[in-house]
């Protein structure tokens, strides 16, 4: 241990370990938090959380989840092989089949064990079978911008979760250049082996960035490579782009089918952390020995299914959406809205969508800048300190009014002239 806490210690001397808060009182977008670090408390309204579509607090999804305790209790307890599943479960992976356009869904508590599970089975399949030999090596390209949940799954596709299992040879990893289409043609070109079983995985809406994958032009680049598996992580478009919110694919006008027609295999992530007011992740797509396959690996096998007021938020959410179609339209407005008063005030914000990242110049400390915010302003964004290019990320949701979406940039505008004044900046 003494490694770590050596490390930890610098870590928190370098002011780079994060502040902790509680939430104690939740109405909508606005609560009551602590800050664990400092013993303080706030009013502050939250431009942090992910629940794009407000849902989080709808009655009648807070209903269904409380019916669905009352009716199944609060866990199953065991993995679906082992102990089956609710009908919930079934109802959730029809509804998600309904919405994603593509006949196959299995559920996954998180987004992490749902794709760690797709690594493993399409590259190692799952239990030996006698007779039975796989010798095709598998070439994974993945954006370089992507989610750590993709990443940590395709930097351990040639180590598989129960390694001993593998029937398979190793899976070969290379990164391309965020969302450039030209760069993925040169490594699909470079390092495609005949024989070789391709998979190409990407964000939708990329969490850090605020922009969204060239679908028309990532399936030009595929078509050359007939039989390639697509993998769109769906976590922040689903909800958010499309006419009602149905993802990726509706905002480009292109079907799961289309996709398939020209050659590619969709198969789409779905996270229910954002649009679904809850917690899981599903995946969905053509073929039913493929979800037959995930039920199989040991991500599935060795977990519990998802927990029955979790299923029953989400159900109730994705038919919630269907009544309230006009909501993604309320995002998009009040995205664009935001977006133009920060342009207005001289703020650069990445992106197109409704994570909105914030930059607040090199010579500032995004984690500080937010703790200024919130004690002085009572305005909650998440810093992000970690990356290139240090930024704050702001989630527009539709509960966010327009006068709150203002306070918060006027509040930004002071905030940033603090901080100038502190370090004799012009």
């Amino acid at each position: 241990m003494q490694v770590v806490e050596n490390y930890i210690r610098k870590v928190e001397e370098e002011g780079l370990y994060p502040n902790h808060y509680v939430v104690h009182e939740k109405n909508g977008n606005h609560v009551k938090v602590e800050c664990e670090n400092s013993g303080e408390y706030y009013q502050a309204i939250n431009f942090g959380n992910n629940d794009i579509l407000g849902f989080a607090q709808h009655p009648a999804i807070r209903q269904a989840s409380i019916d669905a305790i009352d009716r199944y209790g609060t866990t199953n307890s065991s993995c679906h092989t082992l102990c089956g599943r609710i009908d919930l479960h079934r109802q959730l992976e029809e509804a998600v089949s309904r919405f994603k356009g593509l006949p196959h869904t299995y559920l996954f508590l998180n987004a992490w064990m749902a794709l760690q599970a797709v690594m493993d089975g399409f590259c190692h399949l799952a239990i030996p079978v006698p007779g039975f030999k796989n010798d095709r090596e598998t070439l994974i390209l993945t954006d370089i911008s992507n989610h750590g949940c993709i990443t940590s799954a395709v930097v351990n596709a040639d180590n598989r979760s129960g390694k001993m299992l593998t029937q398979s040879p190793k899976g070969r990893t290379k990164a391309y250049r965020h969302a450039d289409m030209d760069n993925l043609a040169s490594k699909l070109k470079r390092f495609a082996r005949p024989g070789d079983r391709i998979i190409v995985v990407t964000d939708a809406v990329f969490s850090m960035d605020g922009d969204f994958v060239p679908l028309p032009e990532l399936l030009r680049t595929l078509e050359h490579y007939p039989g390639t598996v697509l993998i769109l992580d769906e976590a922040h478009s689903s909800g958010a782009l499309g006419e009602t919110g149905h993802g990726i694919c509706q905002h480009f006008g292109i079907t799961p089918q289309q996709i398939r027609d020209r050659g590619v295999e969709p198969v789409i992530l779905t996270t229910f952390s954002k649009f679904g007011a809850s917690a899981g992740a599903a995946i969905s797509c053509f073929s039913e020995s493929f979800t037959k396959l995930l039920d199989a690996c040991p991500t599935s096998i060795g977990t519990i299914s998802l927990p029955p007021m979790a299923a029953a938020a989400v159900l109730a959410s994705i038919r919630q959406l269907e009544i309230d179609t006009h909501l993604p339209e309320v995002l998009r407005q009040k995205t664009h809205f935001f977006r133009g008063l920060l342009e207005e005030h001289g703020f650069e914000a990445l992106g197109v969508t409704n994570v909105v990242p914030v930059l607040v110049g090199e010579s500032t400390s995004p984690k500080e800048f937010a703790a200024h915010l919130l004690k002085h302003s009572g305005m909650w964004v998440s810093p992000v300190w970690f990356i290139a290019k240090p930024r704050l990320r702001v989630v527009v949701n539709v509960l966010h009014t327009l006068n709150e979406l203002r306070a918060l940039v006027e509040s930004l505008v002071k905030t940033r002239e603090y901080f100038q004044k502190k370090a004799n900046l012009p």
